[in-house]
């Protein structure tokens, strides 16, 4: 068995995260604003008002409307924040993705993550937290860090590139039993940590709309 990795800085995972969010949310913004302030330009330019004029304002808008509907997924980071800050990081052997889907508000990974040789690990289903799409290269097959409650959720830090990702089981209501069994101190940390409750509904196939 592979040595296991030494465990990643929580407050630098949690820093590399937030300023790629506010890096990714930025350059939309511009985009959105640069698109829309071109037909007040040319026409501060003396160009005169036509449909070649006003057509950026088009994409424009529609960049800016995506912005606002993925500005609340910063959820997902502070909700990542208070699970590593609630529970331990464990290192787990091995991680599979099953599956990946492109979703309006991110791209969405179904992955497994267990430990070599033993049986009995949750599909999981796994948000970027920084709203990227890219799966990390190299990630798949190899080791991971997981802090959490398997039945509730947590969070995945890949060692390689340091890329987190927001975990909740699925389909989420396959271990409404096992939460409702759940002693009172697994109730009390999942709901100090934001994970107790579904954060983000089944995804849907509003797939490419999305930047």
């Amino acid at each position: 068995m592979a040595q296991q990795p030494t465990p990643p800085d929580v407050d630098q995972v949690i820093r590399r995260s937030r300023i790629a969010l506010v890096k990714h949310l930025s350059v939309r913004l511009a985009v959105g604003i640069a698109l829309v302030a071109v037909p007040f330009v040319l026409r501060l330019a003396g160009a005169p008002v036509s449909l070649f004029t006003v057509l950026p304002v088009v994409p424009g808008l529609f960049v800016l409307l995506f912005l606002y509907l993925r500005i609340p997924l910063g959820r997902r980071l502070k909700v990542s924040e208070k699970v590593l800050r609630t529970y331990p990081l464990e290192y787990r052997t091995r991680l599979v993705r099953k599956r990946s889907q492109r979703q309006l508000l991110g791209n969405v990974h179904t992955i497994k993550l267990s430990v070599r040789g033993q049986h009995g690990a949750r599909i999981m289903r796994a948000v970027h937290t920084s709203s990227t799409r890219r799966w990390p290269e190299g990630a798949e097959g190899n080791g991971a860090w997981f802090a959490g409650d398997p039945a509730y959720g947590g969070v995945l830090i890949v060692p390689s590139t340091g890329d987190m990702f927001l975990l909740q089981p699925a389909p989420w209501e396959q271990l409404a039993g096992e939460r409702a069994e759940a002693s009172q101190d697994r109730r009390e940390k999942a709901e100090g940590a934001g994970i107790s409750q579904r954060l983000e509904k089944e995804s849907n196939r509003m797939a490419g709309l999305g930047n």
